[in-house]
């Protein structure tokens, strides 16, 4: 348990290296201000996040078994994990109609399709919602 409480440690130290080397090159006055990255200030600060991104690493690992280690002494209770309450049965859906009496609601829009589409456009007349549309009509002024 020592070990992992010590591996927090120093993964946590790592942590603040990694942090230190990005803003170094800032804090210290080694970059010009408004100038592009020197090779040193891009060295330090890539070495920097890399160092910080294993330690962030690291010190979640030993956090992890830390704790893994202190629930198997008892020392630490884990929360009991809630179950999800069943779903509510779906009620019964309400009676849908019969194909024949949609067949019969249905019926006079057919009709009435079927006769719009037998009457036609008359001799090149376009309609839309019972106005004559511009197409294929000349403008007369």
């Amino acid at each position: 348990m020592i070990r992992k409480f010590v591996g927090v440690v120093a993964a946590t130290l790592a942590v603040l290296a990694g942090l230190w080397l990005m803003i170094a090159p800032f804090a210290l006055g080694t970059q010009p201000e408004g100038a592009d990255w020197t090779n040193a200030t891009q060295s330090e600060f890539f070495t920097g996040l890399g160092v910080a991104v294993v330690g962030l690493a690291g010190a979640i690992a030993f956090v992890l078994a830390l704790h893994e280690d202190l629930v198997v002494r008892g020392l630490v209770v884990p929360k009991p994990r809630q179950a999800e309450p069943e779903p509510e049965p779906v009620p019964a859906a309400a009676p849908q109609a019969s194909s024949a009496e949609l067949a019969g609601l249905l019926a006079p829009l057919v009709e009435a399709l079927r006769a719009d589409l037998n009457t036609g456009p008359r001799s090149g007349e376009h309609r839309q919602n019972g106005k004559p549309s511009l197409v294929g009509m000349e403008e007369t002024r």
